[in-house]
C-alpha cells in the first residue's frame, strides 16, 4: 500500500532528476517524465536472462563538434560500468526495487573529442548468488539521451555486445561463518578476457548486435514495454580515492617486499614454480575496489583474500592488532594472468577488510607483481562536525563511531558492510541521526525512508530491511521507520516532503492498533517481534505472555505513536495527533498497571512479572507510561541493577535517550566503557557485539558520534529543524570541550571550559538562529551570532 498517486510519484521523479543533475533536469523534456523512451533495453543474445551473466557492450558515434553537455541516463540490471573512450565515468545503479529502478544521469562531455567517440559498458547478474540487497528481473542495460544532441547513443540493436566468459563468480568458503548475503567472489581467466575492450582502438567487429528486451521508460507512464519502472537517482556518484594498504605483517615464500611495493614504486618478482603468500595490513578497517596489477606469469593464481579481522586457531579473533599464529578466514577473488604486461584485475563490486592476503602459486614463468592497491568507496559524506575535549579517549571514539557510520553508507544505508549490507530501519533509524548531526547531509536519510515506503504491503507493515530480494518483517522496524521520518522533520526541518507518506505510516499504527488485545496491550504478534540482540531474550524477541502481552513491545508501539503525533502536529493534523497520544498514554497506562512491581519499582516484562529487563524500563521512560517524577529514580536503577537483561550496543542508543529525558545525562560518559573497551581490543570500527563479534563493523554501535553532540556538548533543537535551538551541555567529568555541528540555517559552534570554581561557554549560532542554553536548571537566551556565558560550576556526578 503506498500512499502515493500518480501525479505524486511524477513529481518524486521531476525532483529527483533536479538532484541527481541540474544541468540533465534543464534538457529533460516532458517526453522523458511520462511516456516510453526510444531506448531500448538490451542484452548480449547468448546471455541467459535470469541466470549468472557478465556481458559488454560498445556503441561508436561520430561527433563534428563537442558539445558543451552531453546527458544520458543509465541502468543495468543488475549493475553497470560505463566508460568513454576506455574511462570509467559512472557506475550504477543504485539499489531500489522493480517498481523504483533507478537511473544514473551522467553528463559525458568532458571525456568526447570530435570524430569517433565509444561509449563501453560491462553489466552483470549473478542471480542468485547476488548480495541479499540486490533486486533483479533478468540481465539487461539500457542508456537514454536526454535530448536531440545526444539520440546516436541511445541503447537499441545496433550496439555490439559479447559474453564474457573469462569471469565466474567463486563459491564463499566453507569457513565462511555466520550469517552471509553480500555476494560472492569472482574468479578472472586472463586468458579468456578482452584486454581493451572498453578502449577506442578496439575492434569489435566480431562481437554480436545487441538483443533488445523492450522499450525502457519511467515510472508512472500509461503502459510499460519492460519491467523495470525508472526512476532517478536521487544521491550523488559515490566516491571513489585512491588508499593504500600500509604495512607488511608477514610474508612466506618470497621475501617480505619493501615499503616501496606497497607505495606502487617497486614490483615484486614472484619466481616460478613457486608458492607464496604475503598478508597486508590496511592499519583500518574500510571499504574499496581493490586492484591487482601484473605482468608475465601465465598460468599462474593470484588470490586476494579479505578479512575484517585475523583469527586464531580456537576461532577466536582477540585484539585486532595482535597477528602471531592467526589466518585470514575465507572470502577471496582470484586471478589467472594470461602473460601480458601490466594486466590490472578488479572485482566489479566492493570489499570490505582490514587485512587482505595475497597468495600467489607461480607454473613455468615467474609473475611480477606491479601493484596491489585499492580505491575507497562509501556515500560522499563532507564531515562537518568536530568534537574535542580534554580526554582524548572520546576524541578516538568519535573517530573511530564516524568511520563506522561512513563504512555503513553507500547507496543505501546498511547495518554491515562485510557480511550483509542490509539497510535494515532500526540500524538505518540510528545512521540517519549520525548523518544530520556529522555532515548535515539528509540526502540518504530521505532515500531510506522512501526506499522502506515502498516496501510496504496491503496490512500495514513495511519490511524489515529494503531493498532486499528475500522478504523479512520485523514487526517494530516499521515503528522505527516512523521514528525516521520523524527525525527528518524535527532535526531538518523537512516535513512537507513527508506529507504524501502520512497514509503509509498511518497504515502502520492501525496494524498495530488492530493487534492491541483486552487488557489495553498489544497480543501476540505476527511476523518477527524482534526488540534486541541480548542473551535472555530468544531471537531477540523480550518475554511475552502466552496470547502475547509483552511491556517492551506495546510500549515500543505507544513510543511510535508519539513520535507519529509529532509529525501529524507538524503537517496540521491536530485531531489526528490526539488520537494518537491518547491511544499512546492508554497503553503505557495499562501497562504500568498491569507490569509495574511496586517491590522491585521497576517495569517487569509481563504482567506475571516473574522477569525484568533494562529495555522495557527504557521504553516505560520513552513512551511516559512512568510518572515523570520517578522516571530517574527507575533509571537509576535500571544502571545498578546487574539482575535486569541488558540492554546491548545497539539498545543502549534508546538508554541513553531515556537517561537524557530523565535527567541523568551527566551519567552517559560513563556509560561509554564498552566503546572504550573495543578500543584496547584493537578495533577500527565499532562491533556488532561484545566479545568475538561476528561482525567488526556495524552501524547501530556508531551512536556515540550523535551522543557526544546531542548529549555532551548539549546542542538539540527546539523547534523543527533548529530554527530554535537548546543548548544544554551534559559534561560529566569533562573540562573542556570544544564542538561544532551543521544544521539547516549554519554551522553552530561551542567551546566550554571550566574547573571546580569557574565555568564559561562561548556558543555561536548562524544567523536568524535564537534558543537558550541551559545549565544547572537555569536557562539563559540565546542569540544569532557569538556570545560568551560565564556560569557557576554545575554539580558534577
Amino acid at each position: 500500500m503506498s500512499g502515493r498517486t500518480g501525479p505524486y510519484c511524477l513529481l518524486f521523479l521531476f525532483l529527483l532528476l533536479t538532484l541527481a543533475s541540474p544541468g540533465a533536469a534543464q534538457q529533460a523534456g516532458p517526453e522523458l517524465l511520462n511516456a516510453r523512451w526510444t531506448a531500448q533495453w538490451i542484452t548480449c543474445p547468448q546471455a541467459p536472462a535470469r541466470d549468472v551473466a557478465v556481458c559488454h557492450l560498445r556503441k561508436d558515434f561520430t561527433l563534428a563538434s563537442v558539445p558543451p553537455h552531453f546527458v544520458v541516463y543509465a541502468s543495468a540490471d543488475n549493475r553497470y560500468k560505463l566508460f568513454v573512450n576506455g574511462k570509467l565515468i559512472s557506475r550504477g545503479p543504485s539499489r531500489g526495487d522493480l517498481d523504483h529502478w533507478r537511473f544514473e544521469t551522467v553528463d559525458l562531455a568532458a571525456e568526447l573529442h570530435t570524430g569517433t567517440n565509444v561509449l563501453a559498458a560491462v553489466i552483470w547478474n549473478y542471480a542468485d548468488l547476488a548480495p541479499m540487497a540486490q533486486m533483479t528481473d533478468q540481465t539487461g542495460f539500457v542508456l537514454q539521451a536526454s535530448s536531440a544532441i545526444e539520440t546516436a547513443v541511445n541503447t537499441d540493436a545496433s550496439w555490439k555486445a559479447r559474453l564474457d566468459t573469462s569471469r565466474t563468480p567463486l563459491p564463499l568458503p566453507k569457513d565462511q561463518v555466520g550469517y552471509y548475503v553480500a555476494g560472492v567472489g569472482e574468479r578472472v581467466d586472463g586468458s579468456a578476457y578482452p584486454w581493451g575492450w572498453e578502449a577506442e582502438n578496439y575492434d569489435a567487429a566480431t562481437w554480436a548486435l545487441a538483443q533488445k528486451l523492450g522499450q525502457a521508460g519511467p515510472r508512472g507512464m500509461r503502459d510499460s514495454h519492460s519491467r523495470w519502472m525508472m526512476v532517478a537517482d536521487p544521491l550523488p556518484p559515490q566516491a571513489e580515492t585512491l588508499q593504500r594498504l600500509e604495512r607488511v605483517v608477514r610474508a612466506q615464500g618470497v621475501p617480505a617486499p619493501p615499503a616501496a611495493f606497497l607505495a606502487g614504486q617497486s614490483p615484486l618478482v614472484v619466481p616460478a614454480h613457486t608458492v607464496a603468500s604475503i598478508l597486508l595490513d590496511q592499519s583500518f578497517e574500510t571499504t574499496g575496489y581493490p586492484e591487482l596489477v601484473v605482468s608475465g606469469g601465465p598460468d599462474s593464481r593470484v588470490s586476494l583474500m579479505y578479512t575484517e579481522a585475523l583469527v586464531a586457531a580456537d576461532g577466536t579473533k582477540g585484539n585486532r592488532d595482535e597477528t602471531e599464529g592467526k589466518t585470514v578466514p575465507g572470502f577471496r577473488d582470484e586471478f589467472v594472468p594470461d602473460g601480458g604486461a601490466h594486466r590490472a584485475f578488479s572485482p566489479l563490486w566492493w570489499r570490505t577488510y582490514r587485512y587482505v592476503q595475497l597468495e600467489v602459486r607461480t607454473g613455468e614463468a615467474p609473475l611480477t607483481l606491479e601493484d596491489v592497491r585499492a580505491y575507497y568507496t562509501a556515500y560522499p559524506f563532507h564531515q562537518a562536525a568536530s568534537f574535542h575535549s580534554d580526554d582524548a579517549m572520546l576524541e578516538r571514539i568519535w573517530q573511530v563511531g564516524w568511520r563506522t557510520a561512513q563504512l555503513c553508507a553507500h547507496e543505501t544505508y546498511m547495518d554491515c558492510p562485510y557480511y550483509e549490507q542490509l539497510q535494515y530501519a532500526g540500524d538505518t533509524r540510528i545512521q540517519g541521526l549520525i548523518s544530520l548531526y556529522a555532515t548535515g547531509d539528509e540526502r540518504l536519510l530521505k532515500n531510506a525512508i522512501e526506499l522502506l515506503a515502498d516496501s510496504q504491503t496491503s496490512e500495514g507493515l513495511t519490511q524489515s530491511r529494503y531493498p532486499s530480494a528475500l522478504p523479512q518483517y520485523i514487526s517494530g522496524f516499521s515503528l522505527y521507520w516512523i521514528g525516521m521520518m520523524h527525525d527528518l522533520s524535527w532535526y531538518h526541518g523537512d516535513v512537507e516532503e513527508l506529507r504524501p507518506l502520512l497514509p503509509n505510516a498511518r497504515a502502520v499504527l492501525a496494524w498495530y492498533e488492530g493487534q492491541l488485545s483486552s487488557s489495553g496491550l498489544l497480543g501476540r504478534l505476527p511476523w518477527w517481534p524482534f526488540l534486541d540482540w541480548a542473551k535472555e531474550f530468544v531471537d531477540g524477541v523480550p518475554a511475552e505472555e502466552a496470547d502475547g502481552q509483552s511491556a517492551a513491545l506495546s510500549l515500543q508501539f505507544a513510543v511510535g505513536l508519539r513520535e507519529m503525533a509529532d509529525v501529524e502536529d507538524s503537517l496540521g493534523d491536530a485531531e489526528q495527533a490526539r488520537h494518537d497520544r491518547a491511544l499512546a498514554t492508554r497503553i503505557g497506562a495499562a501497562v504500568y498497571r498491569l507490569c509495574w512491581d511496586a517491590v522491585k519499582k521497576e517495569l517487569a516484562d509481563t504482567p506475571r512479572k516473574n522477569s525484568f529487563s533494562q529495555q522495557a524500563n527504557i521504553l516505560a521512560v520513552l513512551a511516559d507510561a512512568i510518572p515523570p517524577v520517578d522516571q530517574s529514580r527507575v533509571l537509576e536503577r535500571v544502571l545498578q541493577d546487574s539482575t535486569l537483561t541488558q540492554a546491548s550496543y545497539y539498545f543502549k542508543f534508546y538508554l541513553f535517550r531515556a537517561m537524557k529525558k530523565a535527567g541523568l545525562a551527566n551519567r552517559y560518559l560513563a556509560q561509554l566503557e564498552p566503546w572504550r573497551g573495543m578500543l584496547a581490543e584493537g578495533l577500527t570500527t565499532f562491533a556488532e557485539t561484545p566479545g568475538n563479534s561476528r561482525s567488526d563493523c556495524h552501524a547501530w554501535s556508531a551512536h556515540p558520534v550523535f551522543d557526544l553532540l546531542a548529549t555532551v556538548a548539549g546542542i538539540e533543537p527546539a523547534a523543527p529543524g533548529f530554527t530554535r535551538v537548546t543548548i544544554e551541555p551534559s559534561l560529566g567529568p569533562l573540562h573542556s570541550l570544544q564542538a561544532a555541528m551543521p544544521t539547516p540555517h549554519g554551522v553552530i559552534g561551542v567551546d566550554y571550559q571550566g574547573d571546580a570554581k569557574q565555568f564559561t561557554a562561548e556558543i555561536t549560532l548562524p544567523e536568524g538562529v535564537s534558543g537558550y542554553f541551559v545549565w544547572d536548571g537555569r536557562r539563559t537566551p540565546l542569540h544569532p551570532g557569538k556570545q560568551h556565558l560565564l556560569l557557576a560550576p554545575a554539580q558534577r556526578p
